[in-house]
C-alpha cells in the first residue's frame, strides 16, 4: 500500500494547499481525489508533483507493507 502522507506534511510546510497544488502541476481533480484516499496515480502524476515541489518520490509517498 502507498501512503501520500509525506506530501501532506510537505505541502504544509511550504504552505500550499491542494489548490494550489494542482494549479502548479496542472493535475485534474480526480488525480487530487485518488492522492487524497491514498490510491494510485500514474508517475506522471507523481513526476508533475516533485518537479513543482523540487523534491523526489521519496519526499511524498511511502510504501508501506501490508500485513497478511
Amino acid at each position: 500500500m502507498v501512503s501520500y502522507k509525506k506530501l501532506w506534511v510537505l505541502l504544509a510546510q511550504k504552505e500550499l494547499n491542494k489548490k494550489k497544488l494542482m494549479e502548479l502541476t496542472g493535475i485534474s481533480t480526480s488525480s487530487m481525489a485518488k492522492l487524497s484516499k491514498g490510491a494510485n496515480v500514474t508517475t506522471d502524476v507523481l513526476c508533475k508533483i516533485c518537479e513543482a515541489l523540487d523534491c523526489d518520490f521519496c519526499d511524498i509517498m511511502e510504501y508501506i507493507k501490508e500485513n497478511r
